[in-house]
């Protein structure tokens, strides 16, 4: 009678760990689905109603356009990047605070979860944007351009997510710095759509040119400098300020033109131009590079002196 009740004793735990890895798992998929979701929401809460094409095939009224999940146009390029990206940094930061035991496994269920919602809204939106365009070569270089556009955003929200949810502090701090200029067009574009773009308050551009700064300042502080390697996610934080914000500018700059449509090379070219001129001394992105640096430098000596007082004090 021992030996099986001694054999039965040990079964029990067996299913433990399977049962603990999928339930860890279903929280995953659930924290990517609510963050997908939450990525998206500055635009589904206006009913998500297409954006007017300059290719569509019938004349409507902009309210009489279909229902879309995402704002497919030329003119919301980098919009498109903040809502997807968002949901993505969102999940990260959740399993980064999570720290989970089976990290890999909760974070990879978390990037199922935030593709779900990705791949569903792209679907739909694609779809609905096939069925009005006008026939025609035009349109399929539009249609490929924009798909691609999105493709592309998706891939930045897997990176983003992956760099939020390490165990690594560089890797993280790393992801914080390129999602700085997202986080900060996501929330102009809640302040828009929940106002109104006439009523947006004229302190709006204002502070959202420093949002970045103080955003990669709080990271880096958070990082500090020991050991050494973490210098790199600093200098390379400091590098998105500076050139993220001019290829933000360069892109909207050039997919918002009408007189260039469809003219590729020349579209290259005035985006090169613009990026140039957005880098170039006449650019703003000294002054939140100071600040960002004063910041996270702040931050560390705040810390550090924290810390000394403590040790003193236990000592």
């Amino acid at each position: 009678m021992s030996q099986p009740e001694h054999t039965a004793q040990h079964s029990v735990p067996s299913g433990k760990p399977s049962n603990t890895s999928a339930r860890d798992a279903m929280w995953g998929w659930l924290i990517g689905l609510l963050a997908g979701v939450l990525g998206l929401a500055p635009w589904w809460i206006t009913g998500a109603t297409l954006p007017l094409q300059n290719l569509w095939a019938t004349q409507v009224m902009p309210d009489l356009m279909p229902t879309a999940l995402l704002p497919l146009s030329q003119y919301e390029a980098t919009t498109i990047l903040a809502l997807l990206t968002v949901g993505g940094a969102a999940a990260g930061l959740a399993v980064r605070i999570w720290s989970p035991a089976r990290r890999r496994l909760v974070t990879w269920s978390a990037v199922s979860g935030v593709l779900v919602v990705h791949l569903a809204a792209t679907i739909q939106s694609f779809a609905v944007l096939r069925e009005g365009l006008l026939p025609g070569s035009l349109s399929g270089l539009y249609f490929g351009g924009l798909l691609a556009g999105v493709i592309g955003c998706v891939l930045a929200t897997l990176v983003a997510l992956l760099l939020i949810a390490s165990s690594s502090t560089v890797k993280t701090t790393i992801g914080f710095g390129l999602m700085a200029i997202p986080v900060t067009t996501w929330a102009v574009v809640w302040v828009v759509n929940v106002v109104g773009f006439l009523n947006v308050p004229t302190a709006v551009p204002t502070v959202a040119r420093w949002v970045p700064a103080v955003l990669v300042g709080c990271a880096l502080a958070w990082c500090g400098l020991r050991p050494a390697r973490r210098v790199v996610a600093w200098v390379l934080n400091l590098v998105f300020l500076w050139l993220l914000p001019a290829l933000f500018t360069a892109v909207q700059s050039v997919l918002g033109t009408r007189v260039l449509a469809g003219d590729v090379p020349a579209m290259l070219s005035m985006g090169r131009d613009v990026f140039g001129r957005a880098l170039g001394p006449d650019g703003a992105a000294l002054p939140t590079i100071l600040l960002a640096l004063v910041m996270g430098l702040t931050g560390v000596g705040a810390r550090f002196v924290v810390a000394r007082r403590n040790s003193l004090a236990a000592g």
